[in-house]
């Protein structure tokens, strides 16, 4: 009955706007419903014995982060510096002074070679402009050299940016330039060309690629257009043809698409060398990586001799097992 009778006192002093009862006596009838006051003088003993409990297993955590850090950190460090002795020394003893008849001596016990060498290469962002191509173009020179004074008569060069598709005269003047420090006179023929361009053979505009042989190099120029967006393409053009009924779907089949791309940008290459420290394909076409044997050198920065020696000799020795 009391509570009834205060909860009904409460309304009426509501519905008036609190003009029936006082502030004390509003507080009087709320005291019985409200939580018993702490007492600020008696402090409690539990709270702090969690917060100190708490602290301890919080510097435990950041100690054992600490010696996490410290050991991967040294890890790291040496093994960089292990990497970088052991590159060095290895340039020194297989420099190559630009002499072919050192590499063919460097790859002479090795039991096969590729046919069809792809490289990734990267136009550095803190050497933009003309530095940064004439950089990029004296690395595809080096690298073209090594392939011809190895046998090796197809090399892909993929840049993502597709810079060097806008220089191909140059890029042909700068490898024969490099050619010429390396043999002389009796230098290879050199043919580049990129995919949906004309070639450029021996410095003149050739519609049709020249037939192979042991004294010809040709070299095919990538970006990233020539990957996954090229895949979209094929596709979209090969369900518009069965639309219109020009193609049945069943004549659709992996041999077709790895034709038709194969035709169109280029077949899968037997090797694919990364330079960076890392395997970072940067939009590479996926579709010819299917049987590709990919190498890096951990912690290596840059276009270097020892690096494509050593990837020549992992190819030897690497088992292609295509299944059933």
């Amino acid at each position: 009955m009391v509570a009834s009778r205060e909860t009904q006192a409460f309304r009426r002093d509501a519905s008036t706007q609190g003009k029936l009862l006082e502030p004390k006596e509003r507080e009087q009838l709320l005291k019985p419903y409200l939580p018993t006051p702490i007492n600020s003088s008696s402090p409690l003993k539990h709270p702090k014995k969690r917060s100190l409990r708490a602290f301890l297993k919080t510097q435990v955590h950041f100690l054992i982060f600490t010696i996490i850090s410290t050991v991967f950190s040294l890890y790291v460090r040496v093994r960089k510096a292990y990497h970088a002795i052991f590159n060095k020394v290895l340039a020194v003893l297989y420099y190559h002074h630009r002499t072919p008849e050192l590499i063919r001596k460097d790859v002479r016990g090795l039991s096969r070679l590729p046919e069809h060498l792809s490289v990734i290469l990267e136009l550095k962002a803190e050497e933009r402009g003309e530095a940064g191509l004439e950089a990029l173009l004296d690395e595809v020179a080096e690298i073209s050299a090594w392939c011809a004074c190895v046998g090796i008569p197809m090399l892909s060069i993929y840049e993502k940016t597709g810079i060097l598709k806008g220089y191909i005269p140059t890029t042909h003047r700068t490898i024969s330039s490099k050619m010429h420090a390396y043999f002389g006179r009796r230098r290879p023929s050199l043919q580049i060309r990129a995919p949906h361009m004309p070639s450029f053979l021996n410095g003149d505009v050739s519609e049709f690629p020249s037939s192979n042989n042991s004294d010809h190099l040709s070299i095919l120029l990538l970006s990233f257009e020539d990957g996954r967006s090229t895949l979209v393409d094929l596709t979209k053009t090969l369900a518009e043809m069965s639309q219109h009924d020009k193609i049945h779907p069943d004549d659709i089949s992996v041999d077709l698409v790895d034709a038709e791309i194969s035709e169109s940008v280029m077949g899968e290459p037997n090797l694919l060398i990364t330079f960076g420290p890392n395997v970072q394909l940067q939009g590479y076409p996926p579709w010819q990586l299917r049987l590709t044997e990919i190498y890096h050198v951990k912690d290596n920065a840059g276009v270097e001799y020892q690096v494509f020696l050593r990837a020549l000799h992992n190819f030897a020795k690497a088992q292609l097992r295509f299944g059933r």
